[in-house]
């Protein structure tokens, strides 16, 4: 019950541009599935609306009714004057634009939609959410609405090689980039990744939301194993414990490998713990212990410990939340 719409124009007589229908494309590919191909959003694409009437029918749309989820995704130009911000449409002209992102506030805002994600790829995009009649100064989004968008209303969004610089990041992001490590990924994990990736004088990302539940875009292969993941309270039953290490964890100290072992030697059921923890560590779950390096921490016979993102996961998964 997730559904989305998105719309890509590249055809505008006078100004035309070249990557949108290619972004327009790329996300719907993308968010159609999950990363183990199980359905996600029911997706339509449209990339060749042509009037402002056709694209605000269709923004109606797909707000009605009581789906779980609705994505608006747009990418092509935008406007901003003195009444507010546009997203401009084929049939352009002077005070008549295309859609004004109050207008599309409004209609989102009345949804009885659980979730409603906006995300825009445009010039200007970041007025949208703070209407004109408040002086653009006020954010007023309705709860369950997130809002993504690839500038500051001052701001322009550009275009490199045939794509938005935006929504390129934005579709690293949706293919893992954001990813937590159970595989989710979020409007606010997706709105940090690029926000790193753009620097400071380049076109700076809005987000803006307003929700009081998680709410997933799409889920991925995660780093670690649910099955292994929750395998961290049996390693660990407090959060303050050390897990005791020795040799006989590490693998290559076997003497079936020919160099220089010591005993305790490797033993399968340590072996198969240790490449867990490591697998902790590569994540950022746990740190060895007096020890650069896990594989020291246990030839030396040290321990290793959660970190505070470690403490974090162990809490979710004792809460049954993983």
């Amino acid at each position: 019950m997730k559904k989305a719409l998105v719309v890509g124009i590249n055809n505008y007589l006078s100004a035309p541009l070249n990557g949108c229908i290619n972004d327009a494309s790329a996300l719907g590919s993308i968010i159609e599935t999950h990363g183990d191909g199980s359905p996600n959003f029911d997706v339509r694409l449209e990339t060749n609306i042509t009037t402002k009437s056709e694209l605000k029918e269709k923004i109606v749309d797909l707000f009605e009714g009581d789906a779980d989820a609705a994505l608006f995704y747009f990418s092509g130009h935008g406007f901003l004057n003195d009444i507010g911000g546009y997203i401009v449409t084929p049939d352009f002209k002077k005070y008549d634009e295309g859609v004004s992102m109050d207008e599309i506030l409004n209609i989102v805002n009345k949804s009885k939609i659980k979730d409603k994600i906006i995300i825009l790829d445009c010039c200007h995009s970041g007025t949208m959410g703070t209407p004109n009649i408040t002086g653009g100064n006020m954010t007023h989004i309705a709860e369950g609405v997130s809002i993504l968008t690839a500038s500051k209303k001052d701001e322009y969004a550009m275009e490199i090689n045939g794509h938005g610089v935006f929504t390129n990041l934005l579709l690293d992001a949706l293919q893992g980039g954001s990813a937590d490590l159970r595989g989710h990924i979020t409007p606010g994990s997706i709105y940090a990744y690029i926000d790193q990736a753009l620097g400071a004088w380049e076109q700076r990302p809005v987000f803006k939301t307003n929700i009081t539940r998680f709410t997933s875009l799409r889920v991925v292969n995660p780093q670690v194993p649910l099955e292994v993941l929750r395998k961290i309270i049996e390693y660990f039953p407090e959060p303050s414990c050390q897990f005791s290490l020795n040799p006989s964890f590490e693998d290559t100290n076997s003497i079936d490998i020919e160099h220089n072992v010591i005993e305790p030697y490797a033993k399968s059921e340590n072996v198969a713990k240790f490449k867990h923890l490591q697998k902790f560590q590569s994540v950022g779950l746990v740190v060895p212990v007096d020890a650069d390096y896990m594989y020291f921490a246990a030839m030396n016979s040290k321990s290793c410990k959660l970190t505070a993102l470690g403490y974090h996961y162990w809490r979710l998964v004792k809460d049954k939340r993983i």
